[in-house]
């Protein structure tokens, strides 16, 4: 009895040993990992060789014109939807989902047409309308869109690969996920190095050593009892004296309007005016899924709508009718001494039968034709006293 107490005790005090060193050694890796963690930077080596040193991309230098004045092309396009609509469609066998496949299962197919325009000029920028989202997303509540669009994240790649730099991300699908698919879009957007802008965040674009600051704003018909034009007025106008304290040139634009119409409302032409009257140097409008007017207002330019762009929530619209819009800012001891613009009218589709959402120039002069008479019909530009009356295709 007497051996086996004592083999009990000499068992027990092991197992304390035991415990005693794994506690130890516990105690000194963690000692140690908090020594490191919180170890001062060690003093650099005068005798060191110094190793390569990563520098940023250098911004592109100015080129100077025969005048001494530097020019900045801006190309602007209306809206851009691609992936599938939730509330219609199923994954992976809706609209746009099996026109991907039709074209070898390259997203970059919707702008094959206008790459060659888009890489032509310092920056495009297009509007964003629908959500990159994965599924943690998308199972989220229903929002109130009787359309709910969704794309896959990788999508964002393709405007930076087309030559489009900068995105606006206001409008009435953005929020169709809540503020989780606001936040998916713009990191998806903004891990591939494009500038995107809402009404919380100014996108500043950056070429030729001028500072370009982009700003965006929804409103759209049919208004509700929380929407007040005068509001939003007042808002634009606080945001744009902002944007002028740090950006050379102002470029405003709005998702407003009603859908298809061809022309402005009272309260956009309010907003467009208020926006040039407050520094903005460009006004960009959208919404309608239809072309609207331009008007020079003080010698600024306002797009009432760039009507669609890719838009994947219909393959038989019945308009597909829309156009590119650029200008030219010459700009010489920092003021714009020129402003010229062109449009180069478009349909959404490379096809005519349906829409493949391949944006494509338009050659047929009837058809071109039709874009011109519907921007300058008098119906249409009736409430525009500044409204262009010609629209030149090429640079004047």
């Amino acid at each position: 009895m007497r051996r086996f107490w004592t083999l009990f005790v000499a068992l027990i005090l092991a197992a304390s040993l035991c415990a005693v060193f794994v506690q130890a050694e516990d105690t000194e890796e963690e000692i140690s990992l908090h020594a490191l963690e919180h170890a001062p930077t060690p003093a650099p080596d005068p005798n060191a060789t110094p190793g390569p040193t990563e520098v940023p991309p250098p911004t592109p230098e100015p080129v100077l014109q025969a005048d001494g004045s530097i020019e900045i092309t801006i190309t602007a396009v209306g809206d851009v939807t691609i992936g599938w609509d939730v509330e219609h469609e199923r994954q992976g066998s809706g609209l746009f989902d099996k026109e991907l496949k039709r074209q070898g299962g390259d997203p970059n197919f919707i702008f094959r047409n206008v790459k060659e325009i888009f890489e032509g000029d310092d920056l495009t920028i297009a509007n964003f309308e629908g959500v990159l989202a994965d599924d943690t997303v998308t199972v989220r509540k229903k929002g109130n869109n009787h359309f709910r669009f969704v794309g896959d994240p990788a999508y964002a790649q393709v405007l930076l690969s087309n030559g489009v730099e900068a995105v606006t991300m206001e409008n009435n699908h953005i929020a169709d996920f809540g503020q989780a698919g606001i936040l998916s879009t713009a990191n998806a957007i903004e891990s591939t190095g494009v500038v995107w802008a809402n009404k919380d965040h100014m996108g500043v674009f950056e070429t030729q050593g001028f500072r370009i600051g982009l700003l965006a704003y929804c409103m759209v018909e049919p208004l509700n009892s929380s929407e007040n034009p005068d509001e939003l007025r007042e808002t634009a106008v606080r945001d744009i004296a902002a944007a002028r304290e740090t950006c050379d040139l102002v470029i405003v634009s709005f998702h407003w309007g009603k859908e298809k119409d061809y022309a402005p409302r009272d309260y956009q032409i309010m907003l467009g005016h208020a926006a040039v009257d407050a520094g903005a140097d460009l006004v960009l409008g959208h919404h309608s899924h239809r072309i609207n007017p331009i008007e020079c207002y003080n010698g600024k330019y306002i797009v009432y709508s760039l009507a669609n762009c890719s838009f994947a929530g219909n393959n038989k619209p019945d308009d597909m009718f829309t156009y590119i819009f650029q200008t030219r800012f010459r700009i010489k001891n920092g003021e714009i001494v020129g402003n010229p613009f062109r449009i180069i009218p478009c349909r959404i589709s490379s096809r005519k039968d349906y829409n493949d959402f391949i944006i494509t120039p338009l050659t047929d002069a009837s058809n071109i034709n039709t874009v011109m008479l519907s921007l300058t019909n008098r119906e249409n530009t009736k409430k525009l006293p500044d409204a262009m009356k010609e629209y030149p295709m090429e640079w004047q």
